[in-house]
This record gives structure tokens, sequence and C-alpha cells, in this order.
């Protein structure tokens, strides 16, 4: 359904002319912005500068500069324990809902302090769409593939009108028309940008998956796919720490039945036995005639379902007694739990998962790696999804998805600390799944996340670089990777820690205490941190969470300050900045340049004529400068031991400067050539070039296939610097074309690929032409059949092959130069 606004029900925000769109400078104390140049916080001065509440519009129209198409709708209005009132907008493009776009005005006494979040800059988007709401549906479930979907359950489609208590209740998708970012396309010119799109919540049973899928409305383009099922066996997930005998609430039935169930809590809490299937309205209680449940500890490990019980309820009770909030959604909502759940029942595998779908807890029995999930840490970790959900949102890729893993594995620890300390048990706080992992230490380790192959420094050792196609293939761009960043930040600011971190940055950080980190912790994601937040924005964030708490200047705000700089994100307290990181690059090397190397390169300031360098030169001492937008030209040529053979040239700039070349545009230069001449292309920089040094390679290899990153037989590498200027932050790829090359400046060269060898006819009756691309003359020639058995009867005289005496079928042909060998098949016909 088109979800479209009227004037009437939106608060508008436009309406004037850009002349007065101009924003209050003098209110300002001080302003933060996105990478796409967007504010992501603005601070006002106190006292008789700041705005009123009831300025909101006004505010908002100003310091994001909104146009009569930009409207922005109130969402809510919340009010927290240090008496601010956040009222939270949602953005609107002529209409349409523009996903994850939110902007919150913060005030306190009734004078405007902050506001801060996403807002997207739309102009001259259509907002009519080509594709209808069920065409988009059918992309969307191509896109996902599964087998069956849920609503395709009869049984399931009724537990789920049941459990709503509405009889149109229905998992099959409703579209809904937004505005989003194009996150999946490898194309400069969509990759990134606004797209009008069809959104949909697709659960599919078999294989099991929930995601919201949003399909663009023109093109039928899967634009984003963002997960709601978090999946955490991608890389496994937390304990079964089975947590001794402990007094759960639960309820009773009729006389002599008990059940895991009880509403003390919220809506309450309830436990079920999914008895090793995949269906939740197959699902049957857990009863108990005496309500001493000893006989569960049992071979089918159905104590666990005591765990779970337990695990929701000291969850539930750390978020209502540390920060005051009700359940997940802070309304009371129902924790449900299921256990002994398997995606496929009956393949004598057990589950080695546990998640949040969006509505319950699910837990697997575990199997090769894992004991059963249902540890306290993974109902406070699982929960933790809900929480986000519910307040921050994080897109599910990304820098934002590894702090939506991150912010979970914050709540595991939080959450297990203080059950641990008021009931006496003994955990281990800063270990992640420590006691169900059957091959490892832990999961994840929050003190040392290189240990588990994590990243402790942000775009440090174990980083996962992130990607503009995030799926579950690549962990949606590293979340459960590069969470360990998050991580580390809450143990140091927690505990404290000195050293050198893997940009080579010393901190020495003072702990305030897991307390008071959780506390700012919460604020952080409750209050500032929007859908696509990142690590610099969760910075800012968090520095105005611990203001907010502790006052401006104090030992928390430092500590948190100082934590981010241990960590790699921003400068520390009082301003030291730290040094760039410096990607660590792929190999790329030429086994032999017996017969072929690089022996000139010049762009800009470079310019080296060489000798053979054994396959790969290091020349990154080497740089030269390029401003973002310019044309540039390069220069290269090849060195032959004698004959001239066909090389095939590739150019790779790294322009995000985020460790690879693979990202759109940063391919320069494609071609191939048999010259011995001096070879020229010219491409241009893209504006969205990050600033700053990156890493220029230059590859000649005698193999078409040759890619950024690999080893190969003939030929040579080279890697230089290149200092890009005038650029922005932007990390999405550049959009420069790929330069064909020429030769001696006039005469263009093939970009397409040049086979080695050319026979012909081929198909061949009676005689054979066999031609070198490197036009050396051919001195041999063998002929098998595809056994490997020698051909006797085909003759090879003057550069020809006889085949008139070969039987009907495939041969392959191996000729030589003398130096090389090549390889071709060919029919006789």
């Amino acid at each position: 359904m088109l979800h479209k606004y009227s004037a009437v029900t939106l608060l508008l925000l436009g309406g004037l002319t850009s002349t007065t769109l101009a924003q209050d400078f003098s209110r300002v104390q001080s302003k933060v912005l996105h990478d796409n140049g967007t504010p992501y916080m603005v601070q006002f001065r106190s006292a008789a500068m700041a705005y009123k509440l009831s300025e909101a519009s006004k505010v908002l129209r100003e310091q994001l500069q909104l146009t009569t198409d930009d409207q922005m709708l109130r969402a809510k209005t919340t009010t927290d324990e240090l008496n601010y009132v956040h009222e939270k907008y949602q953005q609107f493009y002529k209409g349409i809902k523009v996903e994850h776009a939110a902007y919150t005005v913060h005030a306190q006494k009734g004078d405007v302090t902050s506001i801060s979040g996403q807002f997207e800059r739309i102009s001259g988007l259509n907002v009519t769409p080509s594709l209808t709401a069920s065409a988009a549906l059918e992309r969307a479930m191509s896109f996902v593939g599964a087998t069956k979907y849920m609503w395709q359950d009869a049984a399931e489609e009724a537990g789920l009108k049941q459990l709503e208590n509405n009889p149109a209740a229905t998992y099959k998708p409703q579209g809904e028309l937004v505005i989003v970012r194009n996150q999946r396309s490898n194309n400069p010119l969509t990759a990134g940008k606004a797209t009008l799109a069809w959104k949909f919540n697709v659960y599919a049973q078999q294989p099991l998956s929930r995601a919201f899928i949003y399909v663009d409305a023109h093109s039928g383009e899967v634009v984003l796919q963002d997960a709601i099922i978090k999946h955490a066996a991608a890389t496994a997930t937390f304990a079964t720490a089975y947590s001794g005998t402990r007094s759960l609430a639960n309820e009773t039935v009729v006389a002599g039945q008990y059940r895991l169930r009880e509403y003390t809590r919220g809506l309450g809490i309830e436990t079920y036995n999914a008895r090793k299937g995949n269906s939740y309205t197959a699902a049957v209680d857990f009863t108990d005639a005496d309500n001493s449940w000893t006989e569960y500890n049992n071979a089918n490990f159905d104590n666990i379902a005591g765990d779970a019980h337990f695990g929701a309820q000291a969850t539930y009770d750390y978020w209502k007694l540390v920060h005051n909030r009700n359940s997940f959604d802070n309304a009371g909502a129902k924790i449900k739990s299921y256990v002994h759940f398997d995606d496929t029942p009956g393949d004598g595998v057990g589950y080695e998962n546990a998640y949040w779908n969006g509505s319950v807890m699910t837990y697997g029995d575990g199997a090769t790696r894992f004991r059963p999930l249902t540890a306290l840490d993974v109902c406070a970790h699982e929960v933790g999804h809900a929480v986000c959900e519910k307040t921050a949102n994080l897109t599910y890729q990304n820098e934002s998805g590894a702090m939506n893993e991150g912010f979970s594995d914050i709540w595991g620890a939080a959450i297990e600390q203080y059950t641990a300390a008021k009931l006496g048990l003994t955990k281990s706080t800063w270990l992640i799944g420590e006691d169900i992992d059957k091959q490892q230490p832990a999961l994840r380790s929050m003190s040392d996340p290189n240990s588990q192959g994590q990243p402790d420094t942000y775009k440090g050792t174990y980083w996962k670089a992130t990607t503009t196609s995030p799926t579950s293939a690549n962990d949606y761009g590293g979340v459960h990777t590069n969470s360990g960043v998050l991580n580390h930040w809450f143990y140091i600011l927690s505990v404290g820690k000195s050293g050198t971190n893997d940009i080579g940055s010393a901190y020495s950080v003072t702990g305030i205490g897991i307390d008071a980190a959780a506390k700012i912790a919460y604020r952080t994601e409750s209050v500032y941190l929007t859908a696509s937040s990142t690590y610099a924005n969760a910075r800012t964030a968090s520095i105005s969470a611990a203001t907010d708490l502790y006052g401006a200047g104090s030992a928390q705000v430092t500590a948190v300050t100082n934590a981010w700089y241990a960590v790699g994100v921003g400068a520390a307290a009082g301003g030291t900045t730290p040094p760039p990181t410096t990607p660590t690059y792929c190999a790329s090397k030429g086994t032999s340049t017996a017969y072929e190397w690089i022996d000139y390169v010049k762009l800009g300031t470079i310019a080296r004529t060489s000798a053979a360098d054994g396959g790969y030169y290091n020349g990154t001492a080497t740089s030269t400068s390029l401003a973002a937008g310019s044309s540039q030209t390069i220069s290269f040529s090849a060195g032959f031991a004698s004959t001239a053979y066909t090389e095939y040239w590739k150019v790779y700039i790294d322009y995000n400067r985020n460790g690879v070349f693979t990202d759109a545009g940063e391919t320069v230069v494609s071609g191939s050539s048999a010259s011995t001449g001096t070879l020229t292309a010219t491409f241009t920089v893209p504006t969205t070039a990050k600033s700053g040094a990156t890493r220029l390679r230059v590859i000649m290899s005698d193999a078409s296939a040759t890619t950024s990153c690999n080893s190969y037989s003939y030929g040579e590498t080279e890697d230089y610097t290149v200092n890009i200027t005038g650029g922005t932050l932007a990390l999405d790829g550049g959009s420069s074309s790929v330069a064909s090359l020429t030769s001696g400046g006039t005469t263009a060269l093939s970009n397409s690929v040049e086979k080695a060898v050319t026979l012909f006819p081929n198909p061949a009756s009676d005689e054979l032409n066999i031609a070198l691309a490197s036009k050396a003359p051919v001195l041999s020639a063998t002929v098998t059949d595809l056994r490997g058995a020698r051909a006797a009867n085909a003759r090879f005289e003057n550069g020809k092959l006889n085949v008139s005496g070969l039987s009907k079928g495939i041969y392959l042909l191996t000729v030589s130069d003398g130096q090389k060998t090549f390889h071709e098949r060919f029919v006789k016909e």
C-alpha cells in the first residue's frame, strides 16, 4: 500500500524560498557532518540563544535547509530520566517515507539543546512507480529463493491470527512504497543513490530467513536486504551457560500441572517446546506435576527450557531495574521463547543457531560446534536485537550492522555481569559463548577481539571490508567481525587499558566501570543513533550521551573520548588525532619475468624506467598528487627479452582507501597490447574519491584472467602511492570509467581478450593454420586426443598442421615459439 501523507497530516517544514533557508549560525555551538555533507548532530548555545521546543519546525527547516519537497512527520515524543524531551521526526519526500531517515530534536526545560539523526538530501526523484506491488513482490521472492514461505503454511497463518487476535493478520508481505538508498548496486551511477522502492517483510520457512527486501519500483532490482532474523550461526552466537538451580516464576493451569509461563513481568514470559521441529504453532508447553523440574536434566537436554525461561526473566529484570525500560519495546511486550527448534526436522543434525525473528526468541540444540544455545548472555544478546529494533534500528549491514551486533554483545556482557553479581553465579563477563563452544575457548572476546579473529581497532587487523552488495555469504559486510571494535571500546571504557593500537596510536584510558559504561551505551543507542549510523557517528553520539549523564568535561566524557581513540576512531581528549589507517593490500606478483616485465610507468611526477624486478616492485615511497574530478594520463610500457607477446594491462586506484581494488570505478585502465612502445590511457578521478594517500597498482600479465589480487605466471606488478586532493570523505566507489589504451598517443588498442594462439579454419578437414598473437614463428606443434595420447597422424610443416590423417573429433594442440608453450583445442571434421 502507498504510504503517502497529505499536507494536513504532515508537519510541513518547507514552503519558503531558498533565500529564507539560511541557517541561524549564531545559535550553533558545534556541528558534526555525515560523510555525505548533511548534519549528523548540531548542538546549540544555551540560555537566551536557544531555540524553544515549540520551534522544532523552525530549527529543522533552518539547520537541514529543507525544501518544499521535504516534509518531517513527528513520529513520537519521549521524556527520559534526565528530563530531556526527545521529539523524533520521520523524513518524507513528496509524501513518500524516506527509509532510515529520522531526525530527533532534543530539549531540556523547553530549550532545544541539540538535533541529531540522518537526513537524505533528495531532488528530482520520480515518485510514481513503474512496477506494481505484486510484480515487485515476485522479484523479492525470486531474490530470496525460498521453497516455502510462512504465508503458504495454513497452520502458521492461523496461529498468527490467533496470536494477534486479528482475523486479517497474515505473513504475506504487503508492499509499502518508500525511498531508500540503493546499497546493492555495483553501478557507480546508482550505487548509494536515493531510490523509489517497494518494501516487503519476507518471512521464508524453507530455508529459514526473514528480512525487509526493497525492490526498485522502476527497474525491479533488489536494492537492499535488511535482515530481521540476524542468523548468528554465520559466526555462531552465545553460550548455553547452565546457571544452576534457579527459582523461576511460572504458573499452574490446574492442580498438579505447572507450565513455564508467568505474568509478573510486563505482559509475560513464556517458554515453549518446539519438539525438534520448525513450527511455532505446533510447539507445546513444558509441564511438570510438582513444580520440581529435576527430571528435566536428561539426555534430551530438556533442562535448557529452564535456562531460556530464566534468561528471559533476568534480561527483563535488567532492563527494568537498571534502565527503567519495560521489556524490549518499553511497553511491556511479552517475551516468548521456543527451545528445541530445528530448521530442518528429521535430518539428524541439530540446529546450531539462536535468533530473534522479529517477534519471538528461537533456540537450537546445537550439533558439532555448540551445545544447546539457551545461555543467559544468548538471551540478553537476542533481546538486545529487539531493543535495537525499537530504538536506533541499525540497518543490518556494514558498519551499522556491526554496531547492531556490538550493542547486543554489550547487553550480553552487561546483563550476565549484573545477574551473576546479584545471584552469586560464576561467569566470564568479557568472553562470549564460552560455555557452549565445543571447539574454541569462546566465540568472541570483548577484552581481546584479535584472539577470536575480530578487529580491536577500526580498519585494523581482521577488519572485514564493507561491501556494496551485503549478503549472508559475506556476513552482510562483516557484521559479526567488525563488531569487535564496539565490543573493545565498551571493554576499555569499563575497565580501562593502556597500549598502542593497530594504527600506531598510544593510548591510556581510565575505566569508569561497567555500570556507567552501560548507561552511556544505552543512551547512545536509544537517543542519538539512527539506522545508518557509522562508527564515527557513534563516537559523537556517545560523547553527547556521557555529557548529558555526567556533565561536560567530566571524567566519564574524557574516558568515552579516549576509549574511541584507543580503538582508532577520532581524536583523543585534548585533540590528538590518530594517524590515518593504512590498509593492508593483497599480494600480486608474476612468477616469471624471464620473457616480459614492466619497464616504464609515468603518472604525474611518478616516472620510472626499470629492468625486471622479480615479478613485483614496491614503489609506494614514490608518489604523485591527483585532484578529484581531474583528467589524468598514465603511460607505461613492456620490456621483452626477445619476442613481443600479447600482454594484458590492468591499472587500479583504491579511491575509497578501503584496502581493495574491487569497488566500482577503481579499475581505471584495462586492455591488451603486443607493442614494445609506450602505451597511454586517460581516466578521470571521481569527485567521490576520498582525500589522502592511497595505492596505485599497475599489472602486466600474459593471462587475461589476472585480477588485482593473485599470483600469475608471466609478467609483473608495480605499486605506487597517489595523493588525492579536493576529494570527500565518501566511502563508496568512484564513477570513473575504464580507459582505453592507445599506442604512441594515437592508435587505439583492443580492450577485448586476445587469444595467444589463433587456429583457422576451426573446425578443419585437411589443414590447420597457426598464428601467435606475439607474431613470433611457431617452432613446434604436437597434437594429443582427449585421453592425452599423442596423435601420430598429424604433421607440422612450414607453420601449418596437416590433420587430414586424423579421425573426426576434438584434439588439443600444443605449440611453442622456443620460449613459451601455448595450448588450444580444435575440431577435426
